[in-house]
């Protein structure tokens, strides 16, 4: 029977979510395979979390388009993506918190793509009176995604049920980012800082002729 990569690539996340530094064979063993399948479909470490990141990626990217994130009301696009991103909220966390993948330039290439579809959902709830105005467009992203992958090291953590995951995410989410009519004004601007006092030496000073 033919191995699927998916289901082995999951199973590695649950490995090296737990133990970053966890041996191939651990993970073939968490996948249900030979150390030998496993290196014949990923040959090699840095291969395995590459493709990691590439299935997280294809995920999230699956996530927007199931919840149709540039159609409608923004927040009921927003509740809609927490549904169909929550399953997968251990492929964020492992995208949020393995180094390598930051050096990988494909992989950047992507996530660029996934989060500016992000930032044009939140740039439109804004837009439409929605999400506060006073926090940027590109933080909210920032942030969402971060909480996303939070919820991923929750649950392999055991401090949050994965029933709960979705509601506990939309709810603490949406609990800072709606639009308030109390909601504080932005910050105002730092005054200018003062100039700093010259360092250039005092000019000789002519005696004072008329003191006696």
């Amino acid at each position: 029977m033919a191995t699927d990569r998916d289901t082995v690539l999951e199973a590695a996340v649950g490995v090296l979510s737990r133990r970053p530094t966890a041996h191939l064979d651990e993970i073939a063993r968490a996948a249900g395979i030979s150390r030998a399948t496993l290196h014949r479909l990923f040959p090699g470490r840095e291969a395995l979390i590459r493709e990691i990141g590439l299935l997280g990626l294809r995920r999230f990217a699956a996530a927007l388009d199931t919840a149709a994130v540039e159609d409608g009301d923004s927040a009921a696009a927003l509740r809609r993506l927490v549904d169909a991103a929550v399953p997968d909220a251990s492929l964020c966390a492992f995208l949020a918190g393995e180094n390598q993948l930051y050096d990988d330039d494909s992989i950047n290439d992507l996530w660029e793509v996934q989060i500016a579809r992000l930032h044009a959902l939140f740039l439109r709830g804004q837009q439409q009176g929605v999400f506060r105005i006073e926090l940027s467009a590109a933080w909210l992203s920032e942030a969402f995604f971060d909480l996303v992958a939070g919820i991923g090291w929750s649950i392999q953590d055991g401090r949050l049920a994965p029933r709960d995951a979705a509601f506990s995410l939309a709810e603490l989410f949406l609990g800072g980012a709606l639009r308030r009519s109390d909601a504080p004004a932005p910050p105002a601007p730092l005054p200018p800082a003062p100039t700093p006092p010259s360092h250039h030496p005092a000019p000789d000073r002519k005696p004072d002729t008329d003191t006696p």
